[in-house]
Formats: C-alpha cells, sequence, structure tokens
C-alpha cells in the first residue's frame, strides 16, 4: 500500500511507511472485516513506536542543581523482529475473505513487514441484482526492507534542576505539516533524586532517582490519492499517549560514567479510518461509508536499561539500549550547564 501510515516524522523525515494497497480496499468485505485486519495489522507497528519514544529520558540518575541545565538533541530506534513482521491471519475469524490459493489460516506482512510473493484475497459481496459476488484483491503490503528493521524517533529534550533534589524536563518535535502528512510530538517528565535527602549525600559513590514521564503523539496522513476506493476527506489519524515510571542509578564521576535502571512503560495507540468510502457492490450499485472504523493496540512492559555518559565541559554524549518487549537504543547529544 502506497504511503499507507506514518510511523513517525523526525529531524531528517527518514521513516515514511510505504507500500503498494491500502488499507480501505479491504472496506469491500465489510467494516467488521476490514476493522479485523487492520488492527492486527498495524499493532505492532504502534507497539513498536510507543517503546522508541520512551527512550533517553535520562541519562543520569543525579538531578541537576537549582537553575543546572541540559538542551538535548535525542535518536531513539526499536529494533524490529522477525515475529513483529508477520501475523497469523485465520480467514475463520473473517465473515467474507478467503485465501485465494493455500490453506484458511497463513502467516501474511504486518505494517513492518512484506508479503513475498504478494499474497492475495477473495472477498464476497451481495450484488442487490446479481446475488453473491467475489472478487480479488492484494492484501496491503508493509514497509518491509525500508525499515531497515527499525522504528525510529527523536526529539529536542530540555532539562533544568529546581533544587532539593527535583528536576523537570521536556521534550519537543516542531509540528510537521505536509500535504499528505501532519505530525506532532511532546512530552514532559518529573525526575526525584532520593539521595540528595539522605543524610551526607555527598559521600555516597551512586545516585539513585525516580523519573515519571508522558509523551504524546498526533498524527494524521492523507489517503485520497493513493486510496483504492473512490470518495472525499479519506485520512488515518493516529492518537497515542504513553507512561513511563522508571527507577535509575548512576555513578558520580566527573567525566565519564555509567547509568542504567528497572522501569515499566504503559501506553495506548488509536488509529482511526475517517472519511468518506464509496465501496461498489457489483456493477450499478455502490455504498458510502463514513468513518468506517477505530482500531486501537496497547503495551505494558517491564524495561531494563544500561547506558553511558560522556562530559566534557558544556558538551555531553550519552548511550544507552534497553531490553523490553521490544528491545531499543539511543544516543543523545547534550549541552547543560553544572
Amino acid at each position: 500500500m502506497r504511503n499507507l501510515f506514518l510511523f513517525t516524522v523526525f529531524c531528517t523525515s527518514f521513516m515514511m511507511s510505504k507500500a503498494q494497497n491500502d488499507l480501505d480496499v479491504l472496506l469491500s468485505a465489510g467494516v467488521e472485516d476490514a476493522q479485523r485486519f487492520a488492527n492486527d495489522y498495524l499493532a505492532p507497528g504502534t507497539n513498536g513506536l510507543m517503546h522508541s519514544m520512551n527512550a533517553n529520558w535520562f541519562n543520569s540518575a543525579k538531578v541537576k542543581p537549582l537553575g543546572g541545565f541540559e538542551i538535548s538533541l535525542v535518536a531513539n530506534a526499536t529494533l524490529i523482529g522477525d515475529e513483529d513482521k508477520m501475523f497469523n491471519m485465520n480467514t475463520a475469524d473473517y465473515n467474507n475473505i478467503q485465501f485465494v490459493s493455500g490453506p484458511g489460516t497463513q502467516n501474511v506482512a504486518t505494517v513492518l513487514g512484506e508479503n513475498d510473493p504478494s499474497i492475495f484475497v477473495e472477498v464476497e459481496y451481495d450484488d442487490p441484482i446479481f446475488g453473491a459476488q467475489t472478487a480479488q484483491i492484494e492484501l496491503p503490503q508493509g514497509i518491509g526492507e525500508d525499515s531497515y528493521n527499525l522504528i525510529p524517533s527523536a526529539a529536542l529534550q530540555g532539562a533544568v534542576g529546581l533544587g532539593s533534589g527535583i528536576e523537570v524536563k521536556a521534550r519537543y518535535l516542531p509540528k510537521i505539516d505536509t500535504d499528505e502528512v501532519t505530525f506532532n510530538m511532546y512530552g514532559a517528565a518529573l525526575q526525584l533524586e532520593f539521595t540528595e535527602w539522605l543524610p551526607a549525600d555527598k559521600i555516597w559513590p551512586v545516585a539513585l532517582s525516580g523519573l515519571v514521564a508522558y509523551n504524546h503523539i498526533d498524527g494524521s496522513y492523507d489517503l485520497t490519492e493513493s486510496s483504492g476506493i473512490e470518495g472525499e476527506n479519506q485520512r488515518l489519524e493516529n492518537s497515542t499517549n504513553t507512561w513511563l515510571f522508571q527507577l535509575a542509578v548512576s555513578t558520580k564521576l566527573p567525566i565519564f560514567n555509567l547509568y542504567g535502571g528497572l522501569g515499566y512503560i504503559k501506553g495506548k495507540s488509536e488509529s482511526d479510518l475517517l472519511g468518506d468510502y464509496r465501496v461498489t457492490d457489483g456493477v450499478l450499485t455502490s455504498e458510502t461509508i463514513t468513518d468506517p472504523f477505530s482500531v486501537s493496540s496497547d503495551v505494558s512492559a517491564v524495561r531494563g536499561t544500561v547506558g553511558f555518559k560522556l562530559k566534557l565541559g558544556f558538551f555531553r554524549l550519552n548511550g544507552e539500549y534497553h531490553i523490553s518487549e521490544f528491545d531499543a537504543f539511543s544516543v543523545g547529544v547534550n549541552f547543560g550547564f553544572r
């Protein structure tokens, strides 16, 4: 499907979803069947994005003192496994869809994979004049090799110390608005250093802190040009919200430090297929479907983190790796004071 879904647009604009047919062609099988397919097809992509967008919220458990600040450019990426590229489609769960060839249960591409060779299904519909009729359509492809097995994300991030072991953070990606795509991301976090509140905290060899972070993404992709069905104002809209709860520990050396932690990610992504779609029922008749369906996916996962931070005056560089349902890595270029 061509330009099906924008996972994310980042500072280099290098991650646009591309394939060969649009999800909306499955509306000829009925809204219920199209919704069922879309849910399984999109979920690995939106779940992977939720893990990607929660990387690099901290690079030390030591919070900044009053007035200390840091400005960062962070680039994250979730690793895509083979299990995320396909899902098991059982036509017994569908009302009007059968595979053209092969068994009734087959592995087909998610938005992260590709069907090689292409997979065709037979869709049954009721013609008011000629009765039950069938048509063949190609199942949507995913981004496949174009993904480089990564789901990236990026943001500008700022952090400032408020004193008494408190640090606040915010991240933002300026709104991108093109003829086909609009995209916006923002987030905020609060980090509290527990060791700052202990007696003789200066002699502790490590810092220990807790962090709570919120992330939000809004995205919209105009399907009108690539749609396989006539209609108006056709678009795919996505709203994604996540929470991260994190315990962090780090060394407190002047130049090079190690950090790590254990966290929990909770999030939900909702995608809506909106607009008018005129689905043809035979030669003479058609049906207009408005705002056909919504699908959603959830993540709820524990995450382990290991990382390093190099500090050279105002310049800092950090890198980290996360182990979770979707492993991820991240690098940050940071400029700060204190």
